[in-house]
């Protein structure tokens, strides 16, 4: 009995002991998630949770909304499929739930409290104390509810958050996720439910709800637009320009919808590859008598994005695109970076392979990516993960719609960002009359919206299948010089066409948007089906002298204002990345990187 005693003793004083917060495991994914738009009173809620499987869909029915934990462990942000989640579950995942425990912080007394997801894939409802709180739609995009309502002071509540995700139903967003059982081909490992940060925050009533800031670099000045929770008599926005320590630009007005709040600045320093100065932006909503409600941080790059002839100019200047195809997965976190580390590497490994940027590619990306291209001066083609939607849908439509308005939304006050893509090669466009209609309204429509959203240039069906577009790109994976010479080459006037169905190419800048894709192995392969484009060398020197051959013909023609190599690292069994899946080296990246700085004479000026 007294052994008994013992040991009983020793493991409630083991699990206390682990339970001290310095014998915890570090916070995953701990810094804060939203750089364009930060307050100081937040919580992340990244972590442990429990969760459960609900393949037949069945939860609802049994109530496991108002659950108070599940028998199994995850680790959020995380998606189950992944390594660090704790998960690793590789088949379809039809619905999951998920439980964890939250409380109102005291400091927070008298501010509303927002539960914010950085991105739920697909369909969710979150639910406190088994009272539903909201619905969500959309797989890439981030969303945000009040839930101070739900929660009571010193009081803990049940958060759950029901997830279904329908990847084979071709009617949302899924992106490069496999819809066959296995990996193959250029799909890769599924993402279902939470995979980035979950966290709460104190806000006013009356705080910011978003802020669009537009730089307009010829007349010298920022314009910013606010959106409010609410408005109260007498209140204001303040809103403060910084240079490092140094006020450069002030304004101060009465909040309004809409409103405008314009900040000229005496002299510009301009946001480029080459110098990506970022100015630090303070917004204050402050009351009648002066009391700041909401006091939020930002930042801006000035700089300049427009359309000339067949030309795309940055800050005034032509600009050649040298990007690489960047599909943002990770053996570890598949569609979720395993640290912020790991953001900022992929933008420095793209610069240290000679790129000035890169295309994101069927991946909306985590904004702390966008942060880091940002802060290092990488130029960014932004795309949604539109793969996966019948394009004849009226439901992949309506799913489409919405999501993407989110996404642009969150996301266009990135510098680094200077055009976007909504979809890649809508291979779904079919040659009856009735089909290729819908196909022709859903891409116009979008290409609308967009432009209604932002003023950057949209590409709007990377590769091929353009409706309208103020960017044209093509793909091809030609292999020699001389077949991608025959492949570029103008033929009765007329410049290449993905097919003879899409609108007619009408003066726009002209990139090939994909080329290369040479498979060279280092080590092992992936997988028995590993692949790459065409047949791969056989030496190491055969391969740096189709790439250059290759980049070489692209730059001979003059029509063309840039390319982007297919990719930046190995994806699974796709393995043609200048970097293998772990991010280590394949080639001697100083030769690498000479041949991707090529560019034609006139850009060099």
């Amino acid at each position: 009995m007294k052994q008994l005693t013992t040991r009983s003793f020793l493991l409630a004083l083991l699990a206390f002991v682990l339970s001290i917060p310095a014998f915890s495991a570090p916070l995953p994914r701990a810094e804060y998630p939203r750089p364009q738009l930060v307050r100081d009173a937040w919580q992340n809620l990244n972590g442990t949770w429990t969760y459960e499987f609900d393949f037949s869909l069945s939860g609802l029915n049994r109530g496991l909304q108002r659950s108070q934990g599940f028998s199994n462990q995850i680790t959020v942000p995380f998606c189950p499929e992944s390594k660090l989640s704790g998960v690793e579950y590789k088949d379809f995942i039809a619905g999951m739930w998920y439980h964890r425990t939250i409380r109102r912080p005291a400091e927070w007394a008298g501010k509303r409290v927002r539960l914010n997801f950085g991105a739920v894939d697909y369909f969710c409802a979150i639910y406190i104390d088994g009272e539903l709180i909201g619905h969500h739609w959309g797989g890439s995009s981030s969303f945000s509810f009040d839930i101070t309502d739900a929660i009571a002071d010193g009081a803990e509540h049940h958060l759950v958050v029901r997830v279904e995700d329908a990847t084979r139903s071709n009617e949302q967003t899924t992106g490069k996720q496999a819809h066959d059982f296995a990996s193959s081909g250029c799909m890769y490992t599924r993402v279902t439910g939470i995979w980035q940060t979950v966290w709460m925050e104190a806000v006013s009533p009356f705080g910011l709800k978003n802020v669009y800031i537009i730089p307009e670099l010829d007349e010298k000045r920022f314009v910013v637009q606010p959106q409010f929770f609410a408005l109260q008599a007498g209140q204001t926005l303040e809103v403060i320009v910084r240079d490092g320590k140094k006020i450069v630009g002030r304004a101060k007005q009465r909040a309004a919808t809409p409103m405008n709040v314009v900040l000229p600045l005496k002299s510009v320093k301009t946001w480029s590859p080459e110098d990506p100065f970022l100015y630090d932006i303070e917004l204050n909503v402050c009351a009648a008598d002066g009391t700041v409600l909401d006091h939020v941080t930002s930042y801006a790059g000035m700089r300049k994005i427009h359309i000339e002839g067949n030309r795309l100019y940055l800050n005034n200047k032509p600009l050649y695109l040298r990007t690489v195809l960047d599909q943002g997965y990770y053996p570890t976190g598949v569609w979720t970076a395993p640290s912020d580390g790991d953001l900022r590497r992929d933008v420095e490994l793209g610069l240290k392979a000679g790129f000035n940027g890169a295309r994101l590619h069927q991946k909306v990306f985590e904004e702390r990516y966008l942060y880091w291209a940002d802060r290092l001066g990488y130029l960014v083609s932004a795309e949604s993960a539109s793969w996966g939607m019948n394009m004849q849908s009226q439901i992949s439509a309506r799913n489409f719609l919405t999501e993407w308005e989110e996404i642009v939304v969150r996301d266009r006050n990135h510098p680094s960002i200077i055009m976007w893509t909504p979809y890649n090669e809508t291979w779904g466009r079919s040659k009856e009359r009735e089909a290729a209609r819908q196909h022709d309204r859903f891409v116009g429509d979008v290409y609308t919206l967009t432009h209604n959203l932002d003023y950057r240039p949209v590409d709007d069906v990377s590769g091929g299948n353009h409706v309208v577009a103020d960017i044209w790109s093509l793909h091809n994976y030609s292999q020699t010089g001389k077949e991608l010479a025959e492949v570029l080459t103008w033929k009765d006037g007329k410049a290449p066409q993905f097919n003879e169905n899409e609108a007619r190419y009408g003066g726009q800048p002209y990139f090939l948007d994909e080329y290369g894709g040479i498979k060279w192995v280092v080590g092992q392969q992936y997988a028995e089906n590993t692949w790459g484009y065409g047949q791969g060398p056989k030496t190491l020197e055969e391969l740096y002298t189709r790439l250059e051959e290759l980049t070489r013909t692209i730059i001979s023609f003059d029509y063309i204002c840039g390319f982007c190599y297919t990719q930046l690292t190995d994806v699974e069994q796709e393995q043609n990345g200048v970097y293998n899946f772990d991010r280590s080296e394949k080639f001697d990246m100083q030769r690498v990187s000479s041949i991707f700085r090529l560019q034609p004479e006139e850009y060099n000026k």
